[in-house]
């Protein structure tokens, strides 16, 4: 694409574009493949060997190695193993894993073992990236990497927070999203949507206070095609419902 840019002498003006005729326009193109990004062989079976090495160097912890996604490598090791995997990662010459991007978890209440923790590091060195993921359940603590990667301070007491999953040997664990006195743990599959307690301001005592939550009946009876339908004034109107300046509702009709 070729174009000739003329700019005028006057500063408050808007410059002149002049295109020529073998400009051609991106949203003029008739291709209608989707653009997918293409797996590299090459560097999928580099992974992997990277993978098959840890596992290889650490054959204690490591438990199992998978590519996702066909170029995210994965390695799955034991709870006793984070700590150890990590070091290594982190400190080897042909890792230096140095960087902690996210520590995440997940809950599958399905299984055993219903938490699932991820850390996801970066080497900087080798532009590369990796994911660990260990497992745990409500009661078994996981043991802290915050002497490994000081970054995972703040990422375990969200995690703690969320989930409820206990970091042994951490320096500060204690809840960083919720307020003071929360009970329960949010991110959990079996904490209900609309909590247990709701906060509002009380003009009586003039400070925030905390209540059971106390739902209308409107606002969690959704047994109809549109949760909207609920609400009076969005429902829809029958046949002949309006008389005499006055509308009727299907409420009101089964009352009569």
């Amino acid at each position: 694409m070729s174009a000739t840019f003329t700019i005028p002498k006057k500063t408050n003006a808007a410059p002149e574009v002049t295109l020529s005729s073998n400009t051609i326009f991106r949203y003029n193109t008739t291709d209608s493949r989707p653009t997918i990004r293409k797996n590299d062989a090459v560097a999928t079976s580099t992974l992997m060997d990277f993978g098959l090495y840890v596992a290889e160097c650490m054959p204690k912890y490591v438990q199992k190695v998978q590519i996702v996604t066909g170029d995210e490598l994965e390695v799955l090791v034991a709870p006793e193993g984070i700590v150890p995997v990590l070091h290594f990662l982190k400190d080897h010459h042909q890792c230096q894993f140095a960087s902690l991007a996210d520590i995440g978890a997940m809950d599958v209440p399905a299984r055993e073992n219903r938490f699932e923790i991820i850390y996801n590091l970066l080497s900087l060195r080798y532009n590369s990236r990796i994911r660990v993921k260990s497992y745990t359940d409500e009661l078994t603590p996981v043991d802290s990497c915050n002497e490994v990667f000081k970054a995972a301070d703040w990422y375990e007491r969200e995690i703690w927070d969320m989930y409820g999953v206990f970091f042994a040997n951490h320096p500060d664990l204690r809840r960083i999203l919720t307020d003071y006195g929360f009970e329960g743990h949010p991110f959990r599959k079996d904490f209900p949507l609309s909590g247990y307690v709701e906060v509002r301001y009380d003009d009586e005592v003039k400070r925030v206070v905390v209540e059971p939550v106390e739902l209308s009946q409107e606002f969690r009876k959704f047994d109809l095609s549109s949760p909207w339908e609920t609400f009076p004034n969005f429902r829809a109107l029958p046949t002949g419902g309006v008389e005499d300046g006055k509308t009727s509702t299907p409420t009101d009709s089964a009352k009569q």
